[in-house]
């Protein structure tokens, strides 16, 4: 099993980290009856040229959740640590992650990621990287795939159609509330398709959003305008 202790210095170190991370095979994980889930998001400050600079200043928090229930929520405050870049997400936010999760209270059983897991260039997005580095079950849920692809789950909520990628299926679409669109789904790390869908549905309170990252991403953006720079 693949062993990650800390984030790459550069662009050639982590897509070699990825590489590896996409040909790991560690344990399945198998979750209890009744688990926690935690949540995190990074965001950076607003007007910054660009799409994204290294060293500006950036916020991210991390939740944890039992049921409906968010039993901690922290926020740390650190620069990005590199340029905005499709497919290299872990050197920006990576460690700023880490860090919010590491600050709450105790780890979650399994954490919701804003990022991609296996849908990626090299199959290892920042949701797989980080619960590598965590060494937790990680499951991604963003807006949209990067590069897979699938058509539309019906109106039902917990609707669910595949994400592939290649002759892989990576994800899925998933329906969390009737009349809203739906979020994309990411296997991350010891996590399957599947397994990832259904933490996520697990977790949709009353947002399409899974609660506990989408509680967590308020929190950010609340750090965030509480410094006076967003």
């Amino acid at each position: 099993m693949v062993s990650i202790r800390s984030w790459p210095a550069c662009a050639d170190e982590l897509r070699a980290i990825q590489r590896q991370l996409a040909l790991a095979t560690p344990s399945p994980w198998r979750p209890p009856a009744r688990y926690t889930v935690g949540g995190c998001f990074v965001c950076f400050a607003r007007g910054a040229a660009g799409r994204g600079r290294a060293g500006e200043a950036g916020w991210a928090a991390a939740t944890l959740a039992c049921g409906s229930r968010i039993l901690a929520g922290v926020s740390v405050q650190g620069p990005a640590g590199y340029p905005y870049e499709p497919g290299l997400l872990a050197l920006r936010e990576g460690p700023l992650l880490e860090a919010a999760v590491r600050a709450l209270p105790r780890a979650p059983d399994v954490l919701l990621v804003n990022a991609t897991g296996r849908d990626h260039p090299r199959r290892a997005g920042l949701a797989l990287h980080l619960g590598a580095v965590l060494e937790l079950p990680t499951v991604g849920v963003t807006h949209r795939p990067l590069l897979a692809g699938g058509r539309w789950p019906t109106d039902e909520p917990g609707a669910r159609t595949p994400l592939v990628l290649g002759d892989e299926r990576v994800g899925c679409w998933l329906r969390g509330r009737a009349h809203a669109r739906p979020v994309a789904v990411h296997a991350g790390w010891r996590t399957t398709p599947e397994l990832a869908g259904a933490v996520a549905l697990a977790a949709v309170d009353r947002a399409r959003t899974p609660e506990p990252l989408r509680r967590a991403r308020e929190l950010a953006r609340r750090a965030r305008a509480g410094s006076g720079l967003g």
